[in-house]
């Protein structure tokens, strides 16, 4: 069972018709050449990148774009450029529009707005993460938008350090694109250019400290194959760090995460309260994970919008809100006061390769591990809604860099298992009409993955939209019809069990008129994983589940029901059972699937694929109704 969200593609909006005086082909092929499927162009992006010794850095961009139809239009009716004004500055020095029917316009200054970015806006402690934006009024099909974007950062928060990433277009949006990149020569950087884009020229500019070592691309739109490889797609063409090794890394960000003993022992008092005079220390830890978890709002920006730069853990508290960042700071404060705490930095994109340069760009989210040499807990506090120990699993097994000074464990794996086995009970009691019409209620109660899946989608939706989410929980189990009458238990009560609760209907669910009616079992169905091809080295799966789902249906007086046959199929790796009964006019069916292990060799396909079908034949079967003037006739 998951939930599963989908979004609309916005159409092309259609051009202007060629003249009636030209031939059906020709206007075809001057369409062809007039308008690009894309609908806008880049025709150059030129970047300048130059870093200091200090850690100082400016970035100039300077782009033309030609707009090619009105969705093209839209898009760059308004430009966004984000920064921290805290150790950064933002210029547009130039907005020019060449108009298509001739003649240019400047924008205005007026057109130019600054402000706290839209995340932030009700957060002052964060109104340094901002966005400047560029509104662009009255484009048209065949204009041309030229603008540069001079970007200065000075005394970054993990200054002298920097680094830097960047990949080159592939998709033909850009028909050239100039980088230049200036390193300062008294730095030792480490610096990986991809083979498949070289440096084209590689100088030096300046005398004596001001001494840079230059590099240049100039590529266009063809220098790429039309299909690149994976690694092609997700590796960066270019990437360079000051970090010396992971190791160093970690400690210098440790230094900006984790508080120092003064501001602990200051803190110790609170974290004596929260845990309500718990004597024993090691039991501290779930207490002080539940306030700062769902007590301190999470502001969810981007790791490292703030630089890595920490609030005081008592104005974090006072506040009542925080950036993932400053929750762990505000954890580490009061939890180093019975144990050990330490921040894992993880990723979802792909599998990083631990020889890769250190840099904070690979990292999308931190986890907190806390406890002692010989019991640990890791725990993400940015989720508000996640039972203590829970881990999104998309982080689960994957290896997390331990940030901490002095830390003699730099890569620990991000345990597989969740703290609970996941479960998962679906009750469904349902009557149909004698007209046909199916009302059903519907409860699920849920431990494990589909659990947080559920409290996250819960707790970020307003109660009166909570139709929607159960609409797309019903959706994602086979269930069509109106939901009403949505309910949810808190989403912030962890210990217990997610439970949710709906109706739904569907008017004409069965034609009473065709004779005999067959329904499937109104259950969700179970899915399991396919066989891998032949090339795999094992049968994925996925995290130990036990599901058990249960209907009771009332028919009309005088229904008769022919059930089918019970399944039952046990392995060590899974065990399926299920139980059909008709008596009176009322249908009762269970099925129990029990995922006992994660993976099976491949050698064991067949005896898989046979449980497979075993399963999928079972759920296949239908139930077959006569109602009452039929029964009486046979």
């Amino acid at each position: 069972m998951y939930v599963s969200l989908c979004a609309a593609a916005l159409a092309q909006e259609p051009g202007a018709k060629p003249p009636d005086a030209a031939p059906a082909s020709e206007k075809a092929a001057a369409k062809s050449e007039e308008k690009p499927a894309l609908p806008f162009q880049i025709l150059l992006l030129e970047t300048h990148i130059r870093f200091e010794s200090n850690g100082d850095s400016r970035k100039e961009m300077h782009t033309i774009v030609k707009i090619n139809d009105l969705a093209g239009a839209r898009q760059f009716s308004r430009l966004g450029f984000d920064y921290n004004r805290s150790f950064q500055q933002v210029e547009i020095p130039l907005v020019k529009i060449s108009h298509a029917n001739g003649g240019t316009s400047e924008i205005l200054p007026s057109a130019i707005a600054d402000a706290p970015n839209p995340l932030v806006q009700e957060y002052p402690a964060y109104h340094d993460v901002r966005a400047k934006s560029l509104r662009i009024l009255g484009l048209q099909d065949g204009d041309t938008i030229e603008y540069r974007v001079i970007t200065t950062t000075t005394k970054h928060p993990l200054a002298p350090d920097f680094w830097l990433e960047h990949t080159f277009d592939r998709s033909g949006q850009v028909l050239e694109e100039r980088y230049e990149l200036e390193l300062p020569a008294s730095r030792e950087v480490q610096l990986y250019i991809s083979p498949s884009t070289p440096s084209e020229k590689k100088g030096q500019t300046g005398e004596g400290d001001s001494t840079h070592i230059l590099y240049e691309w100039k590529l266009s739109a063809d220098t790429f194959k039309p299909t690149a490889s994976k690694s092609e797609m997700t590796e960066p063409d270019l990437a360079l760090t000051t970090y010396v090794t992971w190791e160093q890394f970690a400690t210098r960000l440790g230094k900006r995460l984790i508080p120092d003993q003064n501001v602990v022992n200051e803190m110790y008092p609170k974290a004596k309260e929260i845990a309500q005079g718990e004597k024993a220390s090691g039991k501290w830890i779930a207490p002080l994970y539940e306030i700062v978890s769902q007590q301190i709002r999470t502001i969810d920006l981007p790791l490292g919008a703030t630089g890595f730069r920490t609030r005081p853990p008592a104005e974090i508290l006072s506040s009542g809100y925080a950036t993932p960042e400053d929750k762990f700071a505000l954890f580490a404060a009061l939890a180093k006061n019975c144990c050990g705490v330490q921040a894992g930095l993880v990723h979802t994109t792909e599998t990083m390769q631990l020889g890769g340069l250190p840099r904070p760009t690979l990292f999308d989210h931190i986890l907190t591990r806390s406890g002692y040499p010989s019991v640990s807990f890791w725990m993400d506090l940015n989720l508000e809604v996640a039972p203590f120990g829970m881990i999104p699993s998309q982080f689960r097994g994957e290896s997390a860099l331990l940030v901490e000074p002095g830390s003699n464990e730099l890569w620990p794996q991000v345990p597989k298992e969740p703290p609970v086995k996941g479960s998962q009970r679906v009750a469904v009691d349902a009557s149909l009409s004698a007209q046909g019409k199916l009302t059903a209620k519907v409860k699920y109660t849920i431990r494990g993955d589909n659990e947080l899946l559920l409290r996250v989608a819960f707790h970020q939706t307003p109660q009166e939209r909570w139709k929607e989410v159960a609409g797309l929980l019903a959706l994602s189990d086979g269930f069509r019809g109106t939901i009403t009458n949505v309910t949810a238990s808190d989403p912030m009560a962890t210990k217990e069990p997610f439970t949710v609760e709906y109706e739904i209907t569907q008017a004409k669910f069965v034609d009473w008129s065709k004779k005999p009616v067959r329904i499937p079992a109104l259950l969700p169905q179970i899915a399991l994983p396919d066989l891998p091809g032949k090339t795999a080295g094992k049968i994925e799966l996925g995290t130990p589940l036990d599901v058990q789902t249960s209907l009771k249906l009332v028919l009309p007086e005088g229904t008769t029901v022919q059930t089918p046959a019970a399944t039952s199929v046990t392995r060590d790796y899974a065990t399926f059972a299920s139980k059909y009964d008709g008596h009176l006019n009322t249908v009762s069916v269970s099925r129990h699937i029990n995922f006992l292990k994660r993976e099976l060799p491949t050698e064991r396909a067949a005896d898989y694929n046979a449980f497979l079908r075993a399963v999928q034949n079972d759920q296949a079967q239908p139930i077959v109704l006569l109602p009452a003037e039929a029964g009486k006739r046979n």
